[in-house]
């Protein structure tokens, strides 16, 4: 979710992005020149805001150097420095880092010849490469060869499993008793992935025991238990990959309720992941995030944003789902606008709405326990004991 202009009022409540402990060997660079906090460098902004699996030491960015990242994100420091190359990352960290992780998101998921030029920089130091994009480097003879000379690993997180291993659509979501919640939005890289990771933990931390479901790579890279790249499967697949996570979560975590992350929009033109989740995970519940400062959508500027309401009535005629809530993206917003922004959709939805990066995250957990109140009992329960 970047943000150009952050709002000067910062919940001090707000601890989702509390450090994680996590083991030796997983210090790691983001590599995102260019685009920090950029829409495409969602990556990157996902894993200074959150990893289960990476401590990350820095990111490169040449245009920010000298930034803390978190500040630049959210206006609230995290001690991630911006630095201008590998060689200033590596010499900032005082050895070697385990990972180089290629944190941008370009629509094509495609690496320029720069960007190829760092990670096989990364390589020969010695540094394993985490690659979210479409381009399979594991497929790349330049880099096969400089990864076997280095004695390094490369992770193409997008390539799937083979086809056999893949499931199509069976029914088992139909014997999955909690809620699931997903997360959509009226367009791509506008927050989901954020706003389903904060509310995880806030609901959490009152008690609600809730897990995510993944479903595009940054999850994945952050460490998320139960997920799938839905955007590299034959369509045939999608529905029942996202309906196997749901089932695995339900399944192994015994969970009150499973929020499931969104991809694209409904709506957009150029993705139809966001109708697969649906149909795979079978929603009680849908949260929107909208950013009211866009005015066209991210990567193709000639599509209008749509409203959040044709969105809502879009995504309820085509799912049988209620949307209970919108999540507001503060990009380009001052805080008096974002402050206007939530009251005008409050009163054009009839819905609750809330910024989760600046306004308490109360106002993000009720929204889930006035919608669905069977959810409260076991909170307070679990909080007597």
């Amino acid at each position: 979710m970047p943000t150009p202009s952050v709002p000067s009022f910062i919940d001090p409540a707000h601890d989702w992005a509390a450090p994680i402990g996590l083991p030796s060997g997983t210090t790691a660079i983001v590599y995102c020149e260019g685009q920090f906090g950029e829409q495409d460098g969602k990556t990157a902004n996902g894993l200074v805001r959150h990893s289960e699996k990476y401590e990350i030491l820095s990111v490169i960015d040449s245009t920010h150097a000298g930034a803390d990242a978190g500040m630049l994100l959210d206006g609230r420091v995290n001690d991630i420095p911006i630095l201008d190359g590998l060689p200033t990352a590596i010499a900032h960290a005082g050895h070697v880092p385990d990972y180089l992780i290629c944190g941008v998101a370009p629509a094509d998921g495609l690496l320029s010849a720069d960007q190829r030029t760092v990670l096989l920089d990364g390589i020969a130091r010695g540094m394993h490469i985490i690659n979210g994009l479409h381009e399979f480097l594991t497929d790349d003879a330049e880099f096969v060869a400089a990864a076997l000379l280095a004695q390094v690993t490369i992770t193409d997180i997008r390539r799937p499993r083979d086809k056999k291993d893949l499931h199509l659509f069976s029914g088992r979501i139909f014997d999955v008793t909690c809620p699931r919640i997903t997360i959509l939005g009226t367009d791509g890289a506008i927050g989901k992935r954020t706003t389903a990771t904060i509310l995880v933990r806030a609901l959490n931390e009152r008690g609600v025991h809730a897990v995510m479901v993944g479903t595009g790579q940054t999850t994945i890279i952050q460490g998320g238990r139960y997920g799938v790249a839905l955007d590299a499967l034959v369509p045939q697949f999608c529905s029942g990959e996202v309906e196997n996570q749901v089932v695995a979560a339900f399944e192994g975590e015994s969970p009150d309720v499973i929020i499931v992350e969104g991809q694209g929009a409904l709506s957009h033109p150029a993705y139809i992941t966001s109708a697969h989740i649906l149909r795979g995970s079978q929603p009680a519940g849908v949260i929107v995030q909208h950013a009211p400062g866009r005015k066209v959508l991210g990567d193709f500027p000639m599509v209008a944003m749509p409203t959040v309401t044709s969105e809502i009535a879009l995504i309820e005629a085509f799912a049988d789902t209620t949307v209970i809530g919108v999540t507001v993206n503060h990009e380009n917003l001052s805080t008096e606008q974002l402050a206007t922004a939530i009251d005008e959709i409050e009163l054009r939805t009839g819905l609750p709405a809330t910024d989760p990066l600046t306004r308490p995250l109360a106002e993000l957990v009720d929204m889930v326990l006035q919608a669905f109140p069977m959810l409260s009992p076991r909170r307070t329960s679990r909080s007597a004991a």
